[in-house]
């Protein structure tokens, strides 16, 4: 079983310039790595849809690599959206979901289903190009670079350690910095850094 740092460490030094999308209980271990105006939390209201706001993105952005970090409680509440994903046909889009069986931010309940859904299984029958499951952590880091570097879309199950994160706020009582700030002021962040550094069509 792998835990949330062998998951992150390894993805954000390989991110490049990539929007990361995250939600509930990976938000804060990802802003503890990665600074960047281009990572959004998707964890205020509307639980489930980090992979659906990602898909907008990946739609709006076409050139650029969208990673969401989905939680399988998050994934459960809205498995339309794998379907959803092929049907945009969006070849920039990486979906990795973060089974740990349970809602960790609001108190480690266990989700319907756990331990008997295949999430990888809805994924291929959705019709996502590639998928993968690890729940080790030597050959998720040495496959990593491979799945991040073909065509999308792509489905990543992380079999993760149940965690301890509790519910988030926005405030400066907060450690990372896009919790500090309204979830519109970070909207605004990622968007402003978007524009400024549009990439150009490969050759």
């Amino acid at each position: 079983m792998l835990t949330k740092e062998e998951v992150l460490r390894p993805l954000a030094g390989l991110r490049s310039d990539a929007v990361v999308v995250t939600t509930m209980g990976i938000v804060r271990p990802w802003g503890r790595i990665s600074q960047s105006e281009l990572d959004f939390a998707s964890a205020d209201s509307a639980m489930g849809h980090a992979a659906d706001l990602a898909l907008g993105i990946a739609i709006a952005q076409p050139l650029r690599k969208v990673i969401c970090l989905n939680g399988d409680g998050s994934m459960l509440m809205t498995l339309g959206t794998l379907a959803s994903v092929v049907e945009a046909g969006v070849n920039n889009y990486f979906l990795f979901v973060i089974e740990n069986w349970t809602y960790e931010i609001t108190g480690n309940q266990t989700i319907p289903g756990a331990a008997r859904l295949d999430f990888v299984a809805l994924a291929r029958g959705a019709g996502f190009k590639r998928t993968y499951r690890f729940d080790d952590s030597k050959s998720y880091a040495e496959t990593l670079p491979h799945v991040l570097s073909g065509e999308g879309p792509v489905f990543v199950l992380l079999r993760v350690e149940p965690g301890s994160e509790g519910p988030i706020s926005r405030s400066e009582r907060e450690e990372t910095a896009y919790l500090k700030v309204s979830i519109a002021e970070s909207a605004h962040a990622m968007r402003r850094s978007l524009c400024l550094n549009v990439r150009a069509p490969e050759p």
